[in-house]
């Protein structure tokens, strides 16, 4: 069994025990399930960096990245500087992260905020709208076709985006359809975690212009993203790059400031 694997097992069973706790009828009545989310696809095609910038604790492949800051003042820190939007881990065992950080990063920030999580379950779709998401993340390598389609049209219906991440072809063929946004390519095979950018070359050709390109994973330099909107790309989710640094929003600031120069 892969990591990817065991995360998913162990999300099941998270997930079962959440709906024995809060059901979804609970979640339905959050006030936040009346708030109007803010399109990130929309703030990427108007914007000059495109950059998705990340809260994240920790990884599978790197251990730990940092986890003495606040999610609060790294999310100030990224809206001060730019970003378009914010990537939110929201997964507990493998990444540090909890809803309690969706939460409070929406409490600081309007920009749109993005829950990055391993989504199997129509649960985590209103549970991510009732804590103040304004986008969902649907991974092709977990998910067969009819189960994009049923998540992503529910997500719809709740006024969120979707970002939909592929990491190879087969992938991104299977997962085509109308109820996406954004489509994500991760440079970074979640089976094995090897990084290599070229992916992202090799597939831009394939996303119909439709939906927003984004690149992910493994992107630390301006001329990585330079190079990457020659191919389409109008967004790059970048986290451990600002995360590993003692002032993700500082760094932040001065690589849009560089980009946009």
């Amino acid at each position: 069994m892969n990591i990817l694997d065991k995360i998913v097992a162990d999300k099941r069973i998270e997930v079962d025990l959440k709906k024995s706790l809060i059901t979804q009828a609970q979640l339905e009545a959050s006030v936040m399930m009346e708030r109007t989310s803010i399109s990130l696809a929309e703030v990427l095609r108007k914007s000059s960096s495109g950059i998705i910038a990340e809260h994240k604790r920790r990884s599978p492949s790197k251990s730990v990245i940092n986890q003495s800051l606040s999610v609060q003042d790294v999310a100030k820190g990224y809206a001060d500087a730019g970003a378009c939007g914010m990537s939110v881990l929201t997964d507990g065992k493998y990444f540090g992260g909890s809803l309690d950080d969706l939460l409070l990063a929406r409490a600081s920030t309007n920009m749109p905020i993005l829950r990055k999580e391993f989504i199997i379950d129509e649960y985590q779709i209103v549970e991510a709208k009732a804590y103040g998401a304004d986008v969902i993340l649907l991974i092709a390598a977990i998910l067969r076709r009819d189960e994009i389609k049923i998540l992503s049209e529910l997500a719809k219906g709740l006024g969120l985006d979707v970002l939909l991440e592929v990491h190879n072809k087969e992938e991104l063929e299977k997962s085509l359809m109308p109820s996406l946004d954004m489509l994500g390519v991760n440079n970074r095979n979640l089976k094995s975690f090897e990084v290599d950018l070229d992916i992202s070359r090799t597939l831009s050709q394939d996303i119909p212009d439709e939906f927003v390109k984004v690149s992910e994973s493994g992107i630390s330099s301006i001329g990585a993203i330079r190079d990457l909107k020659e191919f389409g790309y109008q967004g790059f989710l970048i986290g451990e790059n600002f995360m590993k640094t003692d002032a993700p929003g500082k760094n932040a600031a001065e690589f849009i400031n560089r980009l946009e120069q």
